[in-house]
């Protein structure tokens, strides 16, 4: 079993890290293939404003015929024609639309972009930007993996009225934030396949608690069955061998020995029916079938009986219980049975987990704190570890005592403890240390 999980495991993590990478160099390959396709339709676009600009451009704007012009020195004909250049043809916001709308068509909303326009007639300087043309210009030189810059000739066609007449000028676009526009319009493909990839993780989880869940419940059965095996074959034994002594003559001509045979039978059929009954009311709170009978009663009362049955017990080891019950108010609402049996199973794990060459002391001081009965329960008992006590309240769990073999049970003591403490609108809170003891404490709500 344990081999098997281990190879389910391996299977299914080798299997997510594989999946994993795959989506990895998948989100990659998209990336670099669409920061492609942007290229290309950044180019598109600009290709088809600067063939309308130098179409435009390469009409010749004055009303004197080129031909005449054409005998005459270029510097007086330029001096002669106004508006020969693009810039001196278009405004800001004009080219500024032109880009624009260029760009939607092309899918490119929402594209953030800077222009200029340089002149080879104009050696100070642009003839024509747009308002964060210089902080954006910068900003592309530093960074090219996020900004892009495209510059594009406006020559006048050749064989055009205006060629060699107008002067050669340069058509600079920024485009800014170019790896955040290429995430966005692969948003939807990354964030699902994220979404995937965590349900997958996810499932992964969800398996392999699964099987470790199922791990433990196999050894807790195997364990339960164990016990149970031992805790029942014990008492038929000894009631098997008392049933073999009765049937000796000397004995049944002994009253006093026919009393002890017959005692005997009985303390270990009612342990029987104590195991039996325990087992019941596992399976009851398992199924929140069991019905508390409530009514006020005096817990101080039911404190101070617990400690007179177990004060034989203590007698016996060199022990000892002392009571500070300082509560003002002790009246809780609470079921008479099941109310002495979870006090009464605290005590009980008190002594049974005594060390064994040191009698046990058990403290059970009680407090009123915002309306409930505090009972706290301490003992100097051989404690707990972290590990143990964050496990000590499931069911079937019995903690690793050591040298201590004489602890016998099905791991449900504790369990019942604190299902009937909530039962009873209650909490439970312990704690502990190896060598040092185990303290309980419990919240009742005061009636």
């Amino acid at each position: 079993m344990k081999r098997t999980f281990t190879i389910i495991t391996i299977l299914i993590t080798l299997s997510l890290l594989g999946i994993i990478v795959i989506q990895v160099s998948w989100i990659r390959n998209m990336l670099v293939i669409k920061r492609d396709q942007l290229r290309d339709n950044v180019n598109m676009a600009m290709f088809e404003v600067t063939d309308e600009l130098v179409t435009e451009k390469s009409k010749f704007p004055s009303l004197v015929s080129p031909r005449i012009l054409s005998d005459w020195p270029r510097s007086e004909v330029l001096n002669m024609v106004k508006g020969p250049t693009v810039a001196q043809r278009y405004t800001v916001f004009a080219i500024h639309d032109k880009l624009r709308k260029s760009f939607e068509k092309h899918g490119l909303q929402d594209t953030r972009f800077d222009f200029a326009i340089i002149s080879s007639a104009n050696s100070f300087g642009y003839e024509m930007q747009s308002a964060n043309f210089d902080r954006h210009y910068e900003l592309a030189r530093e960074d090219t993996a996020h900004h892009s810059i495209l510059v594009w000739p406006l020559v006048a066609l050749s064989g055009s009225d205006a060629e060699s007449l107008t002067p050669d000028e340069k058509l600079i676009v920024v485009i800014s934030d170019l790896q955040n526009f290429v995430l966005r319009s692969l948003g939807w493909m990354i964030a699902g396949a994220l979404l995937f990839t965590l349900i997958i993780i996810t499932a992964f989880y969800l398996t392999v608690r699964a099987l470790l869940r199922q791990k433990k419940l196999s050894e807790i059965k195997s364990d339960f069955i164990n016990n149970m095996t031992h805790e029942l074959k014990t008492p038929l034994a000894t009631i098997s061998l008392a049933v073999d002594a009765l049937r000796n003559a000397k004995v049944q001509a002994d009253p006093a020995k026919l009393d002890y045979f017959s005692g005997i039978i009985k303390d270990e059929n009612k342990r029987m029916n104590k195991q039996v009954e325990t087992i019941l009311q596992a399976a009851l709170l398992d199924k929140q079938e069991v019905e508390l009978h409530l009514k006020p009663m005096h817990a101080h009362a039911v404190i101070g009986d617990i400690v007179d049955n177990f004060r034989l017990r203590l007698d016996e080891r060199g022990g000892g219980a002392e009571l500070k019950l300082l509560a003002l108010n002790d009246a809780v609402n609470g079921d008479e049975v099941h109310f002495t049996n979870l006090l009464s199973n605290l005590v009980d794990n008190a002594i049974k987990y005594s060390k064994e060459d040191v009698p046990p002391r058990i403290t059970i001081t009680t407090s009123t704190h915002d309306r409930n009965l505090r009972i706290m329960i301490e003992d100097n008992g051989i404690g707990m570890s972290r590990e143990t006590l964050s496990r000590i309240f499931e069911k079937f769990y019995r903690a690793h005592t050591g040298n201590v073999h004489n602890v016998k049970g099905f791991g449900l003591g504790l369990s019942y403890v604190k299902s009937m403490t909530e039962a009873h609108g209650g909490r439970i809170h312990a704690e502990s240390a190896l060598g040092k003891g185990s303290k309980f404490t419990l919240d009742f709500p005061l009636a």
